[in-house]
């Protein structure tokens, strides 16, 4: 990661993004339906839904990416202002969030579950060896009401970041037997 005018470690991003979609597929491979259908420690999900909503985190980076790259850009009142509108609607986003999870699960589980990981990772490998370093550095305000790994700014690098940070809180709240 870039911190004071340092490069990002572009490698440890890479090797974390490997990590993460081995050990889904792992997971995933090795969950009986009645491990999927378990309720996690700490959410109102099942573990089917946690781990769809730990792989969503990757899709949630790859749009999270161009605004990043847009409001990087602009004056800073402008992310200021897009972040505080997006902290007003907290409440109905958390809502969301939870059905969309739920619903999720019903569409990407067993082998499809990986397979899109693995489509997105390789997405972000894609763009993470394009991105020029000084991109990297381009940061934006965030909604902090909206997530616990959002911070009121981020860089890019960062945003590539939180997927894995975010995967890894979830991983810790699963119930299936190998976890």
């Amino acid at each position: 990661m870039a911190t004071s005018g340092q490069p990002t470690d572009r490698q440890h991003l890479h090797d974390e993004l490997e990590r993460v979609r081995a050990d889904l597929r792992d997971l995933v491979g090795h969950a009986t339906p009645a491990d999927l259908r378990r309720r996690t420690a700490g959410t109102r999900w099942t573990n089917g839904q946690l781990l769809w909503h730990m792989a969503f985190g990757f899709l949630i980076v790859r749009r999270l990416l161009p605004l990043v790259r847009l409001f990087g850009r602009l004056p800073d009142r402008f992310g200021r202002r897009f972040a505080a509108v997006l902290d007003a609607a907290t409440r109905p986003f958390h809502t969301v969030n939870y059905l969309g999870s739920v619903g999720g699960a019903l569409v990407f589980h067993g082998p499809r579950l990986p397979a899109q990981l693995d489509r997105t990772v390789a997405q972000l490998h894609r763009r993470l060896d394009a991105e020029p370093e000084a991109t990297l550095g381009r940061r934006m305000h965030f909604p902090v009401g909206w997530d616990p790994f959002f911070h009121d700014t981020m860089t890019l690098a960062e945003v590539y970041a939180y997927g894995i940070a975010h995967y890894d809180f979830h991983r810790t709240q699963l119930t299936l037997e190998q976890a």
